[in-house]
């Protein structure tokens, strides 16, 4: 036994590995012939693996907290179709390179959503990463001070969903406004973008001091994508109350 464990590891057959001694005392307490016995290995090593590459992607996706739908209060939100954030789910959009937009106040749910979403394309084996608007421009920014523009750049390039979040929050620098269109641009029919932001199409141009370069960016982010507008109150208040009314 200890010899063909040896073997599983050398060929890192980890998942074969760790179940080896259960799967025999099962096969033997069952009479399980070969080819039965080896499939339940295989399924083994299958599902380890798939275990392995969803925790090595949900660490790189960065996730600010773990959020699923089901937390989601709709009855709260009930301008939000529940039926689009289904069809969101799926993971469709990431499939056809399109991209979401959560427009609304802040603490409606936008980052919520984005978050369910985004664990959903985890357990369907897309890549994900996750930012806010001033991460993502301060880490392009600081890049060019040593080189490494090309990389980071291609960091936020190759999932095949990235989330942004909290565009408008805070107006963007000038010198980062171009990095943003860069980011858009290259991502335009390739790569799937889910942004949250508190501010109307109409106040991009404020958003990025530039009404040219944010009707650009408008243009490659609206051409493919569904736009989910959330009129509601925000939930914090909602906590909020119901904390006063407690105390």
């Amino acid at each position: 036994m200890q010899n063909l464990k040896m073997q599983l590891r050398e060929f890192k057959l980890s998942g074969m590995y760790q179940s080896l001694e259960e799967r025999v005392s099962f096969a033997k307490e069952k009479s399980l012939s070969y080819a039965d016995f080896l499939e339940l290995l295989l399924e083994d090593e299958r599902n380890n693996r798939r275990d392995n590459s969803y925790k090595k992607r949900y660490g790189k996706a960065k996730l600010p907290a773990h959020k699923n739908i089901e937390d989601f209060d709709f009855s709260f939100q009930p301008s939000i179709d529940k039926k689009v954030i289904n069809d969101c789910l799926t993971c469709q959009f990431i499939k056809e390179k399109k991209n979401l937009v959560f427009l609304g106040n802040p603490g409606t749910g936008k980052t919520h959503l984005s978050i369910a979403i985004a664990l959903q394309a985890l357990r369907k084996n897309y890549k994900v990463i996750f930012t806010t608007t001033a991460q993502m421009l301060h880490d392009l920014h600081i890049s060019k001070a040593d080189n490494s523009y090309t990389k980071k750049l291609e960091f936020y390039l190759l999932p095949e969903l990235l989330v942004i979040d909290e565009l408008g929050f805070k107006k963007v620098p000038q010198y980062s406004a171009d990095d943003f269109f860069e980011i858009i641009s290259r991502r335009y029919e390739r790569g799937s973008v889910i942004i949250t932001t508190n501010k109307s199409f109409e106040q991009w141009g404020e958003i990025f001091a530039d009404n040219i370069l944010a009707s650009a960016i408008l243009d490659r982010i609206v051409h493919y994508s569904e736009i989910i507008k959330i009129n509601g109150a925000s939930y914090r208040q909602k906590n909020l109350k119901k904390t006063e009314k407690i105390t």
